[in-house]
């Protein structure tokens, strides 16, 4: 396409323009690849949670050791404040390409690590000690990284088009779940079910060191944001971040409007449409993993682009609005749509193919006296599906034990894999959460940059969005399991809806205080 110019003036806006989008370009790919990462690396240990659980814990109560997982999960956004307040404060005074240089160091790491562990039955409690420390830090590394990615992309950025430019760096969220999703697939589908539950679940922990590896090697070749090299060769940069971010009354008290007025329901809206949704058809619907897998990657792959467009949306009309209308809808619409999701996983009207039907009756000696009976039975459905039955007993001298409750020793799994009209059906659902989640978070780096000046800028913004993350949204899983697992034990018969009161509640007081208190408006004063 040719390009006419009047003047020799025109010409040359014409190619400085170009030149600035070439270069803001390259600056996204390499912020964006290493942020990607991160979240590959981190969401890798909550995508595997279920196989998780049966490695690095005792695995005499399933239960027990799949919340201890979620918990050691939630471990990790729980100290992403700290890793914010350090490496924020670094980034504030040393700069933001030395910063997450670092970080992404850390986190790959520690990811490669998680996946050399040896099992709770070669090693015991030093098993989940050891997950527990390297999940530590991860959560640090992640929390000094987004911050830094999103201020270094924002300050190369045009002051009116923040909003579109940092949306793609909200993508790598969505994006590093979307691939740690495909890793384990791949994974799973290259490998016999026996050969992944041995061995093959460490291989998505191994690939992500040479992710890093990669990323390395172009984040090393970045310079500095400007606006933040030009603040320090005019000695405008902090000497304590800290205490001007949170020592100071006025600043103050904008980290916290951001904290409770945005990024608290940002937080759960965004766990609950990508990481309660998947812990919802696992765990309560009883779904087939892979298929699980499959129909969020499919969501997720359809909805990432719409943080883009809601960033460049909130361009043109504010990113208030748009993050305010998000809230809205998750509020009033989590119950019906899990209500719905769960209504199909009900088998009971589907006609069974009686003269299909499997039963198999196994026991496996453990040691001594001790035996599991384990009886399977299988049961087919004209439209395809299946439900798989698995029930153990745990015997000692031929009596069944007793748990801590003093009642029967017996598991039942159930899986379940669905009809493809059922799981185009289950991925609209999902898909309908991601809209939300575009809504709120497509924006919220570009506000959130936006509220803070340079010097202290990355302290900041960095603290709201990792409390309201890490602590808000990364509780979110097992804060859910819980009430739904104590609502099923209480007979309550929507106990699967139980679990979303907490992102709702969440959501609704967020949403208050956002509506009244937040102005939307940029205090960038020394931009």
């Amino acid at each position: 396409m040719s390009h006419q110019f009047n003047t020799q003036a025109e010409h040359d806006a014409y190619v400085d323009e170009r030149k600035k989008s070439s270069t803001l370009w390259s600056i996204i790919m390499a912020s964006s690849l290493g942020t990607l990462i991160e979240w590959y690396d981190f969401y890798i240990f909550g995508s595997l949670a279920v196989v998780l659980s049966t490695k690095f814990f005792p695995a005499d109560n399933p239960t027990a050791a799949f919340l201890s997982t979620l918990a050691t999960f939630a471990a990790g956004f729980v100290v992403r404040p700290f890793g914010a307040l350090f490496f924020g404060r670094l980034g504030d005074i040393i700069g933001r390409k030395y910063t997450f240089l670092v970080t992404l160091l850390i986190m790959g790491f520690s990811t490669f690590l998680i996946g050399c562990i040896p099992s709770y039955e070669t090693i015991g409690f030093m098993a989940p000690v050891l997950v527990l420390i390297l999940r530590l830090l991860q959560g640090l590394a992640l929390g000094g990284e987004y911050g830094g990615a999103a201020t270094y992309v924002a300050e190369y950025a045009e002051h009116n088009r923040r909003g579109y430019w940092t949306s793609w760096i909200q993508t790598t969220a969505t994006s590093g779940l979307f691939i740690s999703l495909i890793v384990i697939l791949v994974t799973k589908s290259s490998l016999t079910a026996e050969e992944f539950d041995n061995w093959g679940w460490r291989v998505p922990f191994w690939i992500s060191i040479l992710m890093v590896g990669v990323s390395y090697i172009i984040r090393k070749n970045m310079k500095e944001s400007p606006l933040f090299a030009k603040a320090k060769k005019e000695g405008k940069t902090s000497t304590n971040p800290l205490k001007e971010s949170f020592g100071n009354k006025y600043n103050f008290k904008y980290v916290l409007l951001a904290l409770f007025g945005a990024v608290m329901g940002q937080g759960v809206v965004w766990y609950t449409g990508q990481f309660y949704a998947m812990s919802f058809m696992q765990k309560v619907m009883n779904i087939e993993s892979a298929q699980v897998d499959s129909l969020m990657a499919a969501a997720l792959f359809i909805g990432t682009p719409l943080f883009v467009l809601f960033g460049w949306l909130s361009d043109k009309v504010g990113r208030k609005p748009i993050m305010m209308i998000g809230l809205l809808l998750a509020i009033f619409a989590y119950r019906p749509i899990y209500n719905q999701m769960f209504k199909l996983g009900d088998f009971s009207q589907k006609q069974e193919l009686k003269d299909k039907f499997t039963s198999e009756a196994t026991a496996k000696v453990l040691e001594g006296t001790k035996v599991d009976s384990i009886y399977t039975t299988q049961k087919f459905y004209a439209d395809g599906s299946n439900v798989k039955e698995v029930v153990t007993k745990h015997l000692e001298n031929g009596k069944v034990l007793l748990d801590e409750k003093g009642k029967d020793k017996v598991e039942t799994k159930i899986t379940k894999t669905i009809d493809s009209t059922t799981k185009w059906t289950l991925a609209f659902w999902v898909f309908l959460q991601v809209v939300f989640v575009t809504m709120v978070y497509g924006p919220i780096a570009a506000f959130l940059v936006e509220m803070f000046p340079i010097r202290i800028r990355y302290t900041s913004m960095s603290l709201p969005y990792h409390i309201g993350n890490g602590i808000f949204g990364g509780l979110l899983p097992a804060v859910a399991t819980y009430l739904v697992t104590s609502a099923k034990d209480a007979g309550n018969p929507e106990y699967y809806l139980q679990g979303l009161w907490y992102p709702i509640i969440v959501a609704a007081v967020s949403l208050i205080i956002g509506v009244i208190y937040l102005d939307g408006k940029d205090r960038n004063v020394e931009d």
